[in-house]
């Protein structure tokens, strides 16, 4: 699903893609054969050049894009404008830190036993962005997608929503980008990513049927369960027309910037191997206690 806002990259689905036996590679690598599947409209090299989407590299990106535009054209193939560039910045920065979370201590105990392997760190604590923790992005972008698959502004956004959380109350899931375990009784993050939907103009349809969403989790409940930040994300992927296939990887874009300044922080004020012995401590307590008594009793 892609917007007119935001157009994928040049397609190679008028090729021919079925493979034969007959593709030849030039002396270079190339394969000289029209009919070949292998294809990327990303970029290229030579010796002299390097051109990424139709630009060159050392002049037209160097030093004119920050790190969330150079992110949001490898997803779109093209630069962002004005106001999709504030919008997805945020989105990501969103995502970069909070904290000594699952992911962080992960990154942090992995890096404790193979200090030669940071890249090793912060992909183990990558691994943990699912379905609870910043992967939910994608989970809130995919039942909204499938909820309403063409962005309708005059959609009735309570009845599309009752059918999704009927579905995950039914299965006894939660359903993705709404609640927090601590942040209560609203994520901080989320009112200030409205805000900048608005101001950016990017406060469409699938913000407001996460909107109802939540509204209808609340109904059923009877509890409070606020628009999460990944659920906010989630939405503003839609709006921005992102498949929602793609939209964790927003977060493991954001989250490796935060893990390697985890790493960083371990190697000057280490913490993991007082949270190893400390939880090892705790865990085999009762251990040491029985021992006690029995010696007592003995």
């Amino acid at each position: 699903m892609l917007s007119s806002r935001s157009a994928s990259p040049t397609s190679a689905a008028g090729a021919d893609r079925r493979g034969n036996n007959n593709d030849k590679i030039g002396a270079r690598g190339e394969m000289t054969d029209k009919r070949s599947t292998i294809r990327t409209d990303i970029g290229w090299s030579d010796a002299s050049s390097i051109t990424l989407f139709g630009k060159d590299f050392p002049n037209e990106i160097l030093g004119h894009m920050n790190l969330g535009d150079m992110g949001f054209m490898e997803l779109t193939g093209r630069v962002p404008d004005a106001n999709e560039s504030r919008m997805f910045n945020a989105m990501v920065v969103t995502l970069v830190e909070h904290g000594i979370t699952p992911s962080a201590l992960v990154a942090r105990m992995t890096y404790l036993g193979a200090p030669e392997s940071l890249q090793g760190a912060v992909a183990a604590g990558l691994n943990g962005l699912g379905t609870v923790f910043v992967g939910s992005i994608e989970g809130a972008a995919r039942i909204l997608s499938e909820a309403m698959p063409v962005a309708d502004a005059d959609a009735d956004f309570t009845v599309l929503a009752a059918p999704i959380v009927e579905s995950f109350m039914a299965q006894k899931k939660i359903v993705p980008g709404i609640g927090h375990p601590f942040h209560k009784p609203i994520d901080p993050r989320t009112p200030r990513l409205y805000q900048l939907a608005r101001e950016t103009g990017f406060d469409g349809p699938y913000l407001k049927l996460m909107t109802a969403v939540s509204q209808e989790a609340e109904r059923r409940s009877g509890k409070s369960i606020p628009v999460n930040a990944t659920g906010a994300i989630g939405a503003l992927c839609c709006e921005m027309g992102f498949d929602w296939k793609i939209c964790r990887g927003l977060g493991v874009m954001a989250r490796a910037v935060g893990l390697v300044g985890h790493i960083l922080e371990e190697s000057r004020k280490p913490m993991a191997a007082q949270i190893w012995h400390s939880i090892e401590a705790q865990a085999t307590a009762h251990f040491r206690q029985d021992a006690v008594v029995d010696g007592e009793e003995s």
